[in-house]
């Protein structure tokens, strides 16, 4: 069984403000914004939520595409996914594109402001869904527009179930959009904010949308996340990290674990905390990619972390 992942592949330009956003900002002039931070820790990592989640299904022992639109600046990337065993057989390249480039820039409460230039990651939709590589599960996450859409529209058509994730892709969607976003979808899976966001243009609450679909999970953060599957409601604690460096991509992390539970039928209990379990691992690094970590390891500390272990 495999997933196959729609979304970005991004270099991340990542940089560490050594304050506090809040502290910079004057409310009473928001409107005439103009503040510049100083961030004397920068870092180019490899990332995008395509790279992301399947560079963590990977470690996982799970089989995981990327499907993603690239530019002509991919060669250190492509390498790194060589290196890691990462198939790359959905990833094309737009000639006279660049790759998809993230700028964040982290405070020291964790807020995060992004730039992002999506660069060949708008050319999305002229990549298909394939229907002969036995792909199992789908997963819509950010992309380009008209790529997200059509390829909802592919997995449905199909019949290949999907998670619809719209992670910061979701303002560039109406309350039509993302209602027929929703009755394509198997699954949907959001932060808080994204979930209150989704709520609104929706006009449906967070039940409704779970009884639209087989799961509603909504991640957040410290506080951990919950699981809206059917007429139950799980909520699943949030794991403690050895450290907390880097929040950039846990949410990444937490879907790798979300597919691995799909993939090998696990139930949502054990799914969420496996996938709580994954995003703690990676905040304890710097960037996206960086952690590592072994079946055996995961089992370890879902084990310290539960009470029993899940035996990956």
């Amino acid at each position: 069984m495999s997933a196959l992942i729609c979304g970005s592949m991004a270099y991340d330009n990542i940089m560490v403000f050594p304050g506090r956003f809040q502290e910079q900002i004057l409310p009473d002039q928001i409107h005439i914004l103009n503040v510049a931070f100083l961030v004397p820790e920068l870092r180019r990592e490899f990332g995008g939520c395509a790279g992301n989640i399947a560079y963590n299904l990977n470690l996982l022992g799970g089989q995981g595409y990327a499907m993603a639109t690239i530019g002509e600046d991919f060669a250190a990337y492509d390498s790194w996914l060589e290196k890691q065993t990462i198939d790359r057989r959905f990833i094309r390249e737009v000639p006279g594109t660049l790759t998809a480039q993230a700028y964040i820039t982290t405070d020291l409460d964790d807020n995060q402001i992004t730039a992002f230039h999506p660069g060949a990651m708008d050319h999305a939709h002229i990549t298909e869904v394939p229907t002969d590589a036995d792909i199992s599960i789908g997963m819509i996450s950010p992309d380009g527009r008209q790529g997200m859409i059509d390829h909802a529209n592919q997995f449905a058509a199909a019949g290949i179930p999907f998670v619809f994730d719209p992670g910061q892709g979701l303002p560039m969607f109406d309350g039509e959009d993302l209602r027929r976003f929703i009755e394509l979808a198997t699954w949907v899976a959001v932060n808080d904010y994204e979930g209150q966001m989704l709520q609104e243009r929706t006009g449906w609450s967070a039940r409704e949308i779970g009884q639209r679909v087989d799961a509603l999970i909504v991640t957040r953060g410290a506080k951990g996340s919950t699981i809206f599957a059917g007429s139950e409601q799980i909520s699943i604690p949030a794991v403690t990290a050895k450290d907390v460096r880097d929040p950039t991509g846990c949410g990444d992390a937490y879907r790798a674990g979300i597919l691995y539970g799909l993939l090998n039928e696990m139930s949502w209990a054990d799914t969420g905390r496996l996938a709580a379990v994954l995003g703690a691992t990676k905040i304890a690094s710097l960037g996206t990619q960086n952690h590592s970590f072994t079946r055996a390891s995961i089992n370890e500390e879902f084990e310290r972390s539960f009470g029993y272990r899940l035996d990956l």
